[in-house]
Parts: structure tokens; sequence; C-alpha cells
């Protein structure tokens, strides 16, 4: 592979607006030379950005592995998530210092410049522990294909669901004989259902939570029902930006009208309404051990296909090889054999509501059980994804730079048909736009699978 492009001193001034290096210090940028557990003889350093709950399933499937492996050491670090762990991994990988293995979010690793500073997967050595190709949704594993080479390999993937109360809904007739809400697939039908819902939703209380004034949320939210519509962003070489302004003013309105005719309160709080009886709410999958704690009677189901076409956001937590320049030997066949493990061993993590990357696990009769897991688990055919280029996913530059935008439609403060135009104007700067990893645009940085 050879040397990264960029040192740690570069990408520090490039990732100037990050600054995290006096906030976290680097002890997690260590070389690991402390001594090998008891019995082990090889020792693989992972970095992950999972915490709370995410974090005790994560931590309990890494215990397993350590059971089922003795001979292999695993030192696993856990980094504040967000651009502080992007940051750093990025740093230990310029400055030949990464770990072994990694978690990115898929949609991040497009910019995270492979080649330079992600490693591939060698797919034989994958299959050997009993992970290949055909276990995974086809477009789940395209995403992570770069140039023809496999840089991330998925875990999962988290969605943006509807979650609604099966005992507050039921006096209205909005619950059928299966006990699932009745299937929408129109605005009209949508609103039908939220009038309805509203006779039963009790005073001080929204009828929905739509997450009005957070970007993320809001962006997310317009990717999901922008796709439903069939809506594209940039031609297949990346040069032009093909942003439909009235597909996108078709979904702004959509959004708008939640808070326009009452149904939603601007800055309530979602999940505790929702607990205390507002009738629905649109939320991650990452809600569901709260609701569930909460002892709800709850459904979840992927996004209304408002826009005839079925498909809500999805993201995708993936396992990394960062650079190193001398990667191969037993940390590398280790760092393939605990990914592997994890992918096929997932059921716990599907316990957090994610979705199993692993599709021998969602047929699985473990898996089947779960509820409400077993009534979204369709959203993994119908991912609603942002653009593949440097500057998407999570908490990437393109929500950032077009999430307050949305918000600023749903809430109200700019009229759907201008905040469109705005959009596709920033879209035109962001794709002439270089990628700060490595100098290149997005028609440069080469994304084919």
């Amino acid at each position: 592979m050879g040397q990264p492009g960029l040192n740690r001193r570069q990408l520090l001034a490039t990732l100037g607006g990050l600054t995290v290096a006096g906030s976290f210090g680097f002890a997690a940028l260590g070389t690991g030379a402390d001594a090998l557990a008891s019995g082990a003889d090889t020792r693989v350093r992972y970095w992950n950005l999972f915490s709370g709950g995410d974090g005790y399933n994560m931590i309990a499937m890494l215990d397993a592995f350590r059971a089922e492996n003795p001979g292999t050491d695993v030192k696993d670090s856990t980094l504040q998530w967000g651009n502080p762990f992007y940051t750093k991994l990025a740093m230990a990988a310029a400055g030949n210092r990464a770990p072994d293995l990694g978690v990115m979010h898929m949609g991040r690793v497009t910019g995270f410049s492979p080649g330079r500073l992600l490693d591939p997967w060698d797919v034989d050595l994958l299959a050997e522990y009993g992970v290949k190709e055909a276990d995974f949704n086809p477009a789940l594993w395209r995403r992570g294909v770069i140039d023809g080479e496999l840089y991330a390999l998925p875990l999962d993937i988290h969605v943006q669901l509807c979650f609604y109360r099966r005992d507050v809904l039921k006096p209205t007739g909005l619950i059928g004989d299966d006990g699932k809400l009745v299937p929408v697939t129109s605005t009209a039908e949508w609103f039908d259902v939220l009038k309805e819902a509203r006779k039963a939703t009790k005073k001080g209380l929204q009828t929905i939570g739509l997450w009005t004034n957070d970007q993320n949320f809001q962006w997310w939210f317009f990717v999901a029902f922008y796709t439903q519509l069939g809506g594209t962003w940039f031609d297949d070489t990346n040069t032009e930006v093909t942003f439909d302004t009235d597909k996108a003013t078709q979904v702004l309105q959509f959004l708008r009208q939640h808070v326009t005719d009452g149904y939603t309160i601007p800055g309530a709080p979602t999940g505790e309404q929702f607990v205390n009886g507002a009738p629905f709410t649109w939320e991650g999958n990452w809600s569901l051990p709260v609701f569930s704690g909460a002892q709800l009677d709850y459904g979840a189901t992927p996004l209304p296909p408002v826009f005839g076409q079925e498909a809500t956001h999805a993201e995708s937590h993936a396992f990394v090889l960062p650079h190193q320049a001398g990667r191969g030997g037993a940390a590398n066949d280790g760092a393939h054999r605990l990914a592997a493990y994890i992918v096929r061993n997932a059921q716990a993590w599907a316990a957090g509501g994610h979705i199993p990357a692993y599709t021998p696990t969602l047929s699985s009769p473990g898996y089947r059980k779960l509820q409400p897991q077993n009534e979204y688990v369709s959203a993994m055919d119908h991912q609603a994804t942002e653009p593949k280029v440097w500057f998407a996913g999570s908490t990437g530059v393109l929500a950032q730079d077009l999430g307050p935008i949305v918000v600023s439609s749903t809430m109200g403060s700019a009229e759907p048909d201008a905040v469109a135009r705005r959009m596709k104007s920033r879209l035109g700067t962001l794709l002439a736009a270089k990628n700060p990893m490595d100098g290149r645009t997005a028609a440069q940085g080469g994304a084919a699978a």
C-alpha cells in the first residue's frame, strides 16, 4: 500500500474545525505494547464508537469471542461518537499508529480516502471465517466496495422508523386484526391516519414526534421521502447535480404540513411524549430499548411509503481496516477473524434494534421472534441512503450543510420551494469542493463498485 498521503500535522490542519487534540488526548493511539492476556499469542487492537446499550451489547459479543478464541487478545477502546472519533482514526492511520480493526459508518467510508487511510479486506480470508458476499444484501455490500475492492464489512443497518402506540390507537380503528398499523400508501392517507389519531391524543401531547428542529433527523427524513419519489443527487460521474427541486419541494411541504396542521409541537421532547401516550413518533431504531424498557404496547414500521415507493433512511455500522504500513501477519488475521465472528453472531446486536447485515441471522428462529424487530426487517430491502460521495455519511458535511436548511422549511422560517433551490445550489458547491483527506473532488475520488 505504501504510506498515506497525509501526516498527522497536515491532517490536523485540514480538519482544524474539529478541536479534539486537547479535549480527548491520544491515549488510544498507543502501540499496544502492553502484555498479552494470559494464554494469548496474538493481539488485535480494536477501536469503536459504541456507548450506552450498543456498548454493552458489543462488549458481550467481544467476551463471547474471547471465550471461543483464547489465543487472541482483543484490546478494545471505545472513543467518542461522531467527528472526534473520525478525526482521531484518520490521524492514527496517517501516523502509522492505527488499530488493527475499526468501526465506521458506511456513508463515511468513501470520504476516508480508501487505499490511503483504509486498507482493503482480504475477502478470501473473510470467506475462510464464514463471511462471504452472498450472505449480504447486494446493495449494502456494494456500498462498501470502492474501485473494485471491499473497504467496509457491514455489521448492520440502522434505520428511521415509525413507532406507534397500539394501546392508544386501538379505539381509532387504525390497528388491524394482526395488531399492526393499517397500511398507508399516500400523503392523503397518512394525514387521514393522523387526523383519526389526534382524536385519541391526550391534551398536552402531540400526535406525532418529528424532531422538527433537529438537523440530523430532518435530513434523514428528507432523504427517505426524496428517495421514495425516485429523486437523484448527481450523475454517474459525480460531475453534474441532478437534484430535482420539484420533488424536493413536495417532500419539504409534506414535512412542514405536520407542523402547520398541528400534529407536531415544535421542540417537544419526542421520546418522552411517546412514552407518556403520544400515538406516534419517528425515531431511529436505537430508541427501541428505551420504549421496550418502559413496557409500552407499541409497534414499529419503516417510514410510511407516502409517495408510493417503499424507502426508509438507512445507515450502516461497518468494520474497516485502518491503514497500517506493514499490515499482515497474525494481528491482521485476528482482525479478520474477529470481524467475521461478530458479523455472524449478531443476535445480541439485533436486541438493540439494529438490523443485522448478515442475512442468515434475519431468517433465524431467534430473530423472527424478536418484537418489533420482525415488523421492520423489510427495511433491509428498501434502504434510502445518501449519495456515495466523500462529503456524505453520518455527521458528515452533507448533513451539516443541508440539515439546517431542511429545518428552516419544516419550522416555517423559509418557503419549501426556495429551500429546494438553495439545497441544489449547495449541492453544486459541495460537488466542486475537495476532500480535506486527500485533496480530491467527488468526481476524482473513485467510488465505482
